[in-house]
C-alpha cells in the first residue's frame, strides 16, 4: 500500500508541476519577472524529479542476480539522491543566481518594470500555481495519513524507509512556499515599482529550495548506508522467535533495510543445550516463519543456532535482561 501510494502521489505531482512550468515559462517571456523564472525552473526541477522517482520505483523490481544477490532495491534511495542533487543544483542554486544576475542589472540601470496587462500576467500563474500544487500538495498528505499512524509528518519523513513520500511532501510544501515568495516578491514590485522586490522574492525562493535539498539529502543518506528495521519491527520480529518453540531467546540481532519493503534480518538464537541437528533446524525453520508472518518486510533472514553462555555478546534490548540460570 505505501508503493501504491507514494507512486500516486509522484504522478499527481509530475501532472501538476509539467503544466505549471509551462505556464510559468509563458509569464516570465510576457513579463520578464525573475521571481517567475526561478519558479520556472523549480517546476521544471520538481517534475524531472518526480520522473527519476518514477524509474527508481522500475529499477528497484528487477530480480536479483549473482552480482547482485540482494536484489535492486536500494535503486529508489539511489534516484533520490539524486532528486536532492537536482534540487539544490537546478533549482537552489539556479535561483540564487537567477536572484543576482537581476540585482546587477537594476544596479547597472539596465532593468524594466513592465507596464500594461502584461506585469498582471504573472499574479494570475501564480495564484493558479497555487491552487494546482495544493492538490498536488492534498494528494501527498492524504496517502502519508494511510501509513504514518500515530507519527507527526516530521517523524515520518526522518522514519520513512519508502523516499518518495518524503521527497513529494518536502517538494510540494517547498513549492507552495516558493509560489507565495514569488507573489509577494511580484505583487510587491507592482505596487511599488521596486524592482529589488523580485530580487528578494528569487533569493527567497533559491534558498529555500537548497535548505530542502540538504535535508533530503541528509535523510537519503541514512537510507543508502543501510538503515535498521524501526524499533516496533524489531519488537515484532523478537516476539516472533521468543515464542518459537525450540528456541530460547534471541542472543543479538541486526536489521538492515535492503529497499523500502525488504528488510535484512541477522540474528544468533539460542536453542536448548541437548537439541539434536534435527530439532535445531526445525527451530530454525519455525522461527523463519514466524519473523515473515510478523514482519512480512523480512525478505532475507540468517539465523545461527547456539548455546546461550556467559561472554556471550549481551542481547543489545536493555530493557530485556538475560534468562535466569544462564
Amino acid at each position: 500500500m505505501a508503493a501504491d501510494g507514494g507512486t500516486k502521489a509522484v504522478v499527481a505531482a509530475l501532472f501538476a508541476n509539467t503544466g505549471i512550468a509551462i505556464t510559468k515559462f509563458i509569464a516570465f517571456a510576457v513579463a520578464g519577472n525573475s521571481s517567475m523564472l526561478a519558479e520556472a525552473i523549480h517546476s521544471v526541477a520538481d517534475a524531472g524529479n518526480q520522473g527519476l522517482l518514477l524509474l527508481g520505483g522500475k529499477k528497484s523490481r528487477k530480480a536479483a542476480t549473482p552480482d547482485h544477490p540482494f536484489g535492486f532495491g536500494r535503486e529508489r534511495y539511489i534516484y533520490s539522491f539524486i532528486v536532492a542533487i537536482v534540487l539544490f543544483s537546478v533549482g537552489g542554486l539556479f535561483a540564487l543566481y537567477e536572484a543576482y544576475h537581476k540585482w546587477h542589472e537594476i544596479h547597472s540601470g539596465h532593468a524594466e518594470h513592465p507596464g500594461g496587462w502584461q506585469q498582471y500576467l504573472p499574479l494570475a500563474v501564480l495564484l493558479v500555481a497555487i491552487v494546482l500544487e495544493s492538490l498536488s500538495f492534498r494528494t501527498a498528505i492524504i496517502e502519508t495519513r494511510k501509513i504514518k499512524g500515530s507519527a507527526t509528518f516530521a517523524q515520518f519523513i526522518r522514519r520513512a524507509k519508502q523516499p518518495e513520500l518524503p521527497v513529494i511532501l518536502l517538494e510540494d510544501l517547498a513549492a507552495l512556499l516558493g509560489l507565495t515568495f514569488a507573489l509577494v516578491g511580484v505583487g510587491m514590485s507592482i505596487i511599488t515599482g521596486n524592482l529589488y522586490w523580485d530580487v528578494a522574492g528569487t533569493a527567497l525562493i533559491g534558498l529555500l529550495l537548497v535548505s530542502v535539498a540538504i535535508v533530503l539529502a541528509i535523510e537519503t543518506k541514512s537510507l543508502l548506508l543501510g538503515e535498521a528495521a524501526s524499533p516496533e519491527a524489531q519488537r515484532r520480529i523478537t516476539a516472533a522467535v521468543d515464542q518459537t518453540e525450540g528456541v530460547e531467546h534471541i542472543i543479538h540481532m541486526k536489521t538492515m533495510h535492503l529497499g523500502p519493503e525488504e528488510l535484512l534480518v541477522a540474528a544468533k538464537i539460542a536453542v536448548p543445550p541437548a537439541s539434536t541437528a534435527e530439532q535445531v533446524a526445525e527451530a530454525i525453520d519455525a522461527a523463519e516463519r514466524a519473523i515473515r508472518a510478523a514482519e512480512p518486510t523480512a525478505q532475507v533472514i540468517y539465523l545461527e543456532p547456539d548455546i546461550y553462555r556467559k561472554g556471550h555478546v549481551p542481547d543489545p534490548r536493555p530493557e530485556r535482561p538475560a534468562p535466569a540460570g544462564h
